[in-house]
């Protein structure tokens, strides 16, 4: 028998808002979804739930996390200035901790996500098996994206030979929830061989690709003129690099990246013939305007993004360059952010409170390529409720706008997947969250000691 949701708005996304609105979801999906009245009278005999002041929107979308890195929260936070130091001290903890360990950090990671109604992560993973368990622990949609790396091109078949054998593994673990992903690296982690091995492997394999791209002014020195602290670091290790004297994103086009479509993190310094490749190649931006300023690394044009009709999602990255996992914050900082150096002459145009929530649900979801993200009869019953009653929030008058610029994750009543409730009402369904919290302590214990 189908369920019906009524609050006192409904957010479609693609379609427009609608006010004392309802949907009714049987079994996994959505079978209307209207104002109150028409939905109950298609419905008569489900039963209600009214959140009342609270709006109805799809899940959000965060379309790139690192789950496993959920112990280190705060732990990079002296490192932040020099990203090499950084990305350094990050890979000895994360080579100190158990598959246990992994296990637990990507499962906190994952209670948080639903916490804060996000329902579909594109979540990169050196241990994707996992954050496999993790995400099907909690009962989140994603894609996950096992990492590869491997600078010296004398090891690129080697390394993508095991890149096959894992992803053979981690395929016995998808259902209809979880897909897994290939992710290699960074252009300044993966040599050019790789990348061309790499991106075949995923077209006859037909995989979804992540990769981070154009992240910082380190990377474009190194593919400009093949200097800075990557190129030094390449050199400690006898790995030859020449600087094709390409940006990253013409650089990636040149090895068959682009023909994956896959998904790009960050894209900070990319120009327009960069934005015109990614939008020939029908491949998809995670806009992760918290990680980008926390790490000084600079501001996305994300505004040019959206006006050039990109597929632009947002993501958290992971909580040691943010903090948090919250894509309602993360949509309010780039709204801000565009505003700020829109006045500064430096981006086309704001971004509406309206285009940061599509970005955060469809335009999330269309950058992965996922086919969920709105709310319509006949899709996914992905869904998040957040309470707008709050004193911080009152009075309410444009539910985007409250939303966007008054609201948190903090503010979820409910997130559903698939039809199923795994948060409401405080609770994350089926797991000791106090136990996980404590485990988590010990590991991050244990991480301190250990650099």
């Amino acid at each position: 028998m189908s369920v019906i949701y009524a609050a006192r708005w409904v957010l479609p996304i693609i379609s427009p808002s609608i006010q004392d609105g309802a949907i009714a979801v049987d079994n996994s999906t959505i079978v209307a979804v209207g104002p109150r009245p028409d939905v109950v009278a298609r419905f008569p005999h489900s039963r209600i739930t009214d959140f009342g002041e609270a709006a109805i929107l799809p899940g959000f979308v965060n379309a790139h996390s690192h789950l496993e890195l959920t112990v280190m929260r705060g732990f990079l936070e002296r490192e932040e200035n020099d990203f090499f130091a950084w990305l350094r001290k990050l890979t000895v903890a994360r080579l100190a901790m158990t598959t246990e360990d992994l296990v637990v950090s990507a499962t906190c990671g994952a209670i948080e996500a639903a916490r804060a109604g996000v329902t579909c992560l594109g979540d990169a993973s050196s241990a994707a098996t996992q954050a496999i368990r993790a995400l099907r622990e909690v009962g989140l949609r994603g894609i996950v994206y096992q990492e590869s790396f491997g600078p010296d091109p004398k090891l690129a078949r080697e390394n993508v030979a095991k890149l096959r054998e894992q992803i053979a593994e981690l395929r016995t673990l998808e259902d209809d929830l979880v897909r897994v992903g290939v992710s290699p690296h960074a252009p300044y982690t993966v040599s050019g061989r790789q990348l061309d091995l790499i991106s075949r492997l995923a077209i006859d394999e037909k995989l979804p690709v992540m990769m981070h791209a154009a992240e910082s002014q380190a990377e474009q020195l190194f593919m400009l003129e093949g200097l800075g602290p990557f190129a030094e670091g390449l050199r400690a290790r006898g790995i030859e690099w020449e600087a094709p004297g390409l940006s990253t994103i013409q650089y990636l086009e040149g090895h068959g990246v682009l023909e994956t479509k896959p998904l790009f993190a960050h894209c900070i310094n990319v120009d327009d013939r960069d934005l015109e490749l990614i939008k020939r190649a029908g491949a998809g931006i995670a806009h992760c305007p918290k990680s980008n300023a926390k790490l000084g690394h600079g501001r996305a044009p994300f505004s040019t993004f959206v006006s050039r009709g990109l597929n632009v999602g947002l993501g958290s990255d992971s909580v040691a360059s943010n903090n948090t996992c919250d894509i309602v914050e993360e949509a309010r900082f780039a709204a801000l952010l565009t505003r700020l150096t829109s006045a500064a002459g430096h981006d086309c145009s704001a971004i509406t409170a309206e285009q940061a929530v599509f970005a955060a649900t469809l335009g999330g979801a269309r950058a992965m390529g996922r086919p969920i993200g709105a709310l319509a009869e006949g899709m996914q019953a992905d869904i998040a409720v957040v309470n707008l009653s709050g004193a911080h929030q009152q009075p309410v008058r444009d539910p985007a706008a409250a939303l966007v610029f008054s609201s948190s994750g903090r503010d979820v009543l409910l997130t559903m997947v698939a039809g199923r409730e795994i948060y409401r009402d405080g609770h994350v369904s089926g797991l000791d969250e106090s136990e996980l919290r404590r485990r988590l302590a010990t590991i991050r214990i244990r991480l301190d000691g250990s650099v």
